[in-house]
């Protein structure tokens, strides 16, 4: 079973790179995106491309809301070149070869500008290349296991060293040296735990076990015994989906609780812990870039237009604050380069700052990251994060961990 998403992993990419290469269309993607495609008189088409159906709803429906928020924002406020944006929505319903085919039909069929999607870094590989070999541009907005860097692919999340690597700090810091790693089973969880083993055997920390799910996965039975029976100081969660409803809930059943043994997730946001249910999660800890409750002028301008747009009980989370963000740093390049032209906008993008709901947020161009500020929070009784720790200031991203010795030859493998 372990093997399935590997499968699908390289299923996605092989269609991936025959729907790019197939029919010599090369020429007409170049038109369609290098050249300034979606940039006709009425306005500027730009693709949504999220799963608004299957196992990550739960988490993307409401990444997609927070672009079209954005797109609403600055459509209000003039538009970016004079011309309204258009949002062309397509569903990636959770499976990755759909990610690539429906990246294909935005570049070839809707011919967008740009494009904004993804959640599961298994989507983002089977879309990386269609737009590379399109030339065309996609902003990822979710957090991510590193090791990647695409000239065509801007990573508005937060990198290793900007969520993973201080989660683990944080660990630490709290005395807790013995870790069970707990996993949905693809590339996201897999690299990272590589990661999290080579963090914890530089740093004095033990790994106590290692298990995966395939994402969906609700029977978490077997698996919460093996934690519990391991007596860990921590489990660190990289599940993804719905399936932390299960794990959370069936752990919580068990008896396992913030106090004696914390999980510390990093893909379990505001949004998330509604559908867990926060009786079943509160006092765990999570990694992040932003909180709903983080503190700024921008941030409380952004709640209150997700709110007053969507109703007064939905909640922002990092990755749909990170989407938010993409749509604004995309549009700021396009005005500083003064076309959608693909190659002009990847050019101007490189140094740009703004001061956003999450803090100060600056575009590396070098590998087209973004400087964030990394923040460990806790989850309240409301279903809110409380800030406990932050790096003080925005982090330079590191997607290959060259300031870290310990990570020597990770990225080969």
């Amino acid at each position: 079973m372990r093997n399935t998403v590997w499968r699908s992993g390289v299923v996605a990419v092989a269609l991936a790179m025959a729907l790019t290469a197939c029919g010599g269309e090369a020429p007409a993607d170049k038109n369609a995106a290098s050249a300034g495609g979606g940039g006709g008189e009425d306005g500027i088409k730009v693709g949504i491309l999220h799963s608004l159906s299957g196992t990550m709803a739960i988490s993307e429906v409401t990444v997609r809301d927070s672009e079209l928020l954005a797109i609403e924002e600055i459509n209000a406020a003039g538009g970016v070149l004079g011309k309204k944006l258009i949002p062309v929505v397509e569903d990636g319903a959770s499976d990755w070869p759909t990610f690539a085919e429906k990246a294909t039909k935005l570049i070839r069929q809707d011919k967008v500008a740009t494009t904004f999607g993804g959640w599961t870094s298994a989507s983002r590989k089977a879309m990386l290349p269609v737009f590379e070999r399109s030339k065309a541009l996609l902003w990822y907005p979710v957090q991510y296991e590193g090791l990647e860097s695409s000239p065509y692919i801007f990573y508005t999340g937060a990198t290793t060293n900007q969520q993973i690597i201080p989660g683990l700090d944080y660990l630490k810091e709290q005395g807790k040296k013995k870790i069970f790693l707990v996993g949905s089973d693809y590339v996201f969880p897999r690299t990272a735990n590589k990661i999290i083993k080579a963090y914890a055997e530089a740093n004095g920390m033990e790994i106590l076990g290692e298990e995966y799910t395939p994402l969906g996965h609700t029977e978490y039975s077997t698996l919460t015994n093996k934690v519990v029976q391991a007596k860990p100081d921590a489990v660190f969660n990289t599940l993804n989906g719905d399936s932390n409803v299960a794990f959370f809930k069936q752990l919580n059943s068990a008896g396992v609780t913030a106090e004696k043994m914390p999980v510390l997730s990093v893909s379990v946001a505001e949004e998330e812990v509604k559908g867990i249910g926060v009786d079943n999660i509160a006092g765990h800890p999570v990694a992040w870039n932003y909180y709903q409750t983080t503190e700024n002028p921008a941030n409380e301008k952004f709640v209150a237009a997700f709110k007053a747009k969507y109703g007064a009980d939905k909640v922002t989370s990092d990755p749909m604050e990170a989407g938010y963000n993409a749509v604004y740093l995309w549009a700021e390049a396009v005005k500083k380069a003064g076309t959608v032209e693909v190659e002009a906008v990847r050019k101007a993008a490189g140094g740009i700052s703004l001061e956003r709901p999450e803090g100060l947020v600056t575009i590396d161009g070098e590998n087209q990251h973004m400087y964030k500020t990394a923040r460990i929070g806790v989850i309240q009784p409301d279903g809110l994060i409380k800030e406990v720790w932050n790096s003080g200031e925005p982090i330079k991203p590191d997607p290959y961990l060259k300031g870290y010795p310990w990570a020597s030859g990770l990225a080969n493998g």
